[in-house]
């Protein structure tokens, strides 16, 4: 399965919910690459920072022809997630059509659900051409107990995307877990941030099951 990790606004937590989905993957023993599809290259830099043995490779490609290079490397994998670039610009669009399922993940906050509508626009004119491309909206960063973090559910269903039922919280452990670059589910296996991502990972694992949004 090719996971694009994609919102065209900045700052959503993009590249925290590949590389931490990439290893709950890895950690389950499929074959996963993790591609860096953002000229800013933070998924590289995150790798870089890393001590550790690889849990998977992390390559490099931001550009326009993604779409027509990924499926060759694919097929080494069971697992390929792409931390996509911000911006609707042609990046995103090569990330959308090399994906078999968009993740979008939305901050508790107006002005990120207000900036849903670019992204689910470029997904609906891609899946003119790919009627198999599924995608799925996943609560990022949501603080507990917090009226905000229900509200941002009920503003998403104006969309045409799914909510995923799994969420992910504002915890220090994912910043804490990436400037060494490692995963949470590394740093504790046991903590809440592990537990959620891999319930997240395996709402992923059913996709297949869902209806093309």
């Amino acid at each position: 399965m090719i996971i694009g990790v994609l919102n065209q606004k900045g700052g959503v937590g993009k590249t925290t919910i590949a590389v931490n989905l990439a290893a709950v993957f890895a950690k389950g023993g499929r074959r996963v690459l993790l591609v860096d599809a953002d000229p800013q290259g933070s998924a590289l830099a995150w790798s870089s920072a890393r001590e550790a043995d690889p849990l998977f490779p992390v390559v490099g490609m931001a550009k326009p022809t993604l779409h027509k290079d990924l499926p060759e490397i694919a097929r080494d994998y069971d697992v390929v997630v792409i931390d996509g670039a911000p911006r609707v610009n042609e990046l995103a669009r090569a990330a959308i059509m090399a994906s078999e399922l968009v993740v979008i993940p939305v901050q508790p906050s107006p002005y990120d659900v207000w900036a849903t509508a670019d992204i689910v626009k470029l997904v609906s004119e891609a899946q003119q051409f790919k009627e198999s491309l599924k995608a799925v909206f996943v609560i990022n960063r949501k603080i507990v107990n917090t009226a905000i973090g229900r509200d941002v559910t009920t503003a998403l269903a104006e969309f045409p995307i799914p909510v995923s039922h799994a969420t992910l919280h504002q915890r220090v452990i994912y910043a804490e877990s990436a400037g060494q670059g490692l995963s949470v589910i590394e740093v504790n296996p046991e903590s809440e941030a592990a537990k959620e991502v891999t319930r997240f990972a395996r709402t992923i694992e059913g996709i297949r099951e869902w209806k093309v949004a």
